[in-house]
């Protein structure tokens, strides 16, 4: 991705309204708009788009679009900006709002349509397509010959298409209706990934507001857990625990899936049983480090808390592994910060006994959210490790994969449509952003959870 891209984003980053978009066949037609600017804005020489101002026209529906430059060091970006609509959809204390005009004009709203040029020969290098009003999921198309394109697909960062042949100019789609583009593509890309409904996540906004109101209540003990007797012990040896009584990561995922679980059997679940080896993992190697590493003991908690989940709220046939264990992806190139631009990064997708590369996390999480929009997930993190050399032991213990961290990821849309990842773990609440970046290098295995609105721990 080219630098100028990185200048949009942080500009886009500015507008944090969202909006309930539409269907993506009733996105309002610009290509008359797009027809009158072609020689002007789209042909004309580098210097004199560069010397346009901006302006605001008015399409036939009604509805506005701001045009402008956003000039970087090699290429030039001419902007078709929508308007941003914003709508609301009611939750169990706020009324909801039908779609209205804001003002704002970010350049990602619903219908935005942006060229790409170089500033030295003006040939175009880039048309990107926002059928939903995301900075992050688009269509774009790039040359490829003098009578054919390029088309990828992105969605938060992850390429659900890359590099297909179209067979149509970068000149032609100048002044192609959007409804022309899309019968192009159809059959070519699921349109469902950008056309999510909010409303079928009213139980995991729900959800994900219980889990908040209680979290204050928590504290963060290392190895703590609460057993099935609502004593707080140490996950260990089960001894209660002294001091100030709190949970580790394991535990506070024990507490989650006890609050989804006792509203149904009137229980909590016991420690031992979730300690146990879940499925295919390690080798006679491993096996000897299991003790005094717990070199899997995140993956076998996680699955075994699944297992639990899925067996209960669904049926006893879903506590099998391959019922709830994530290894679906749709996606093998990932965008990915690179020298001071952003660069395209093969993605393995998923891989045995360590899950996904944790750069992708965020599209796949996007993609299950569309899939799966009654789930969660619980992910253990592992990587690598080594243990320091020390003097009783010169040689050192080998590398050895380790899932030394649990936690919750809740994807879903909220009231206004936007894309939400919430991150649980050890008794808190962090930002995605700052959970992603903690861990460069490391992979994540993910399980599912079904969501229930009544939550009680």
């Amino acid at each position: 991705m080219t630098k100028i891209f990185s200048i949009f984003l942080f500009l886009a980053s500015i507008f944090t309204v969202s909006s309930l978009d539409l269907n993506i066949s009733r996105i309002s037609d610009d290509s008359l708009l797009r027809n009158r600017l072609k020689d002007s804005w789209f042909m004309d020489s580098p210097y004199n788009v560069l010397s346009r101002r901006t302006t605001i026209e008015t399409l036939e529906s009604g509805e506005r679009v701001e045009v402008r430059v956003i000039e970087g060091r090699e290429e030039f970006m001419v902007i078709l900006s929508r308007e941003l609509i914003r709508g609301r959809l009611a939750t169990d204390t706020t009324p909801g709002y039908s779609r209205r005009p804001t003002g704002q004009f970010p350049g990602w709203a619903q219908g935005s349509w942006m060229l790409t040029r170089n500033k030295i020969t003006g040939e175009a290098t880039l048309i990107r397509i926002f059928l939903r009003s995301d900075e992050y999921t688009y269509i774009q198309f790039r040359p490829f010959g003098s009578d054919k394109s390029q088309m990828d697909v992105v969605l938060y960062g992850g390429y659900i298409t890359r590099s297909m042949p179209v067979a149509v100019s970068m000149e032609r789609l100048y002044t192609m209706p959007l409804n022309e583009v899309l019968r192009l593509i159809e059959g070519k890309i699921d349109f469902r990934y950008f056309e999510p409904d909010p409303g079928m996540y009213s139980d995991t906004r729900r959800f994900v507001n219980e889990v908040r109101q209680r979290l204050s209540s928590l504290s963060f003990a290392d190895d703590g857990a609460i057993d099935e007797a609502g004593r707080y012990v140490l996950i260990d040896s089960l001894q209660l625990q002294t001091g100030r009584p709190g949970l580790n990561c394991s535990g506070f995922a024990k507490w989650l899936i006890d609050g989804i679980l006792r509203p149904i059997t009137g229980q909590r679940l016991s420690i031992t049983p979730l300690k146990a080896p879940f499925g295919d993992r390690g080798s006679s190697f491993t096996a000897n480090f299991e003790d005094s590493r717990d070199v899997y003991f995140g993956l076998d908690w996680i699955r075994n808390l699944a297992a639990e989940a899925n067996g209960t709220l669904r049926s006893s046939g879903y506590r099998a592994l391959e019922e709830f264990e994530i290894r679906h992806d749709i996606f093998s190139y990932v965008i990915v910060n690179g020298d001071n631009s952003f660069v395209d990064q093969a993605y393995p997708g998923f891989l045995n006994e360590a899950g996904y590369g944790i750069e992708g996390l965020r599209a796949l999480l996007y993609t299950l959210a569309i899939d799966e929009p009654y789930s969660f997930y619980l992910a253990a993190v592992n990587t690598e490790i080594r243990p320091p050399v020390t003097r009783t032991n010169l040689r050192g213990s080998p590398s050895l994969r380790q899932y030394f961290h649990v936690a919750a990821l809740v994807p879903y849309f909220d009231e206004f449509g936007n894309f939400r990842i919430v991150v649980f773990e050890s008794a808190t609440e962090t930002a995605f952003n700052s959970f992603r970046v903690r861990y460069p290098g490391h992979y994540i295995n993910l399980v599912k959870i079904p969501v229930r609105p009544a939550f009680d721990p």
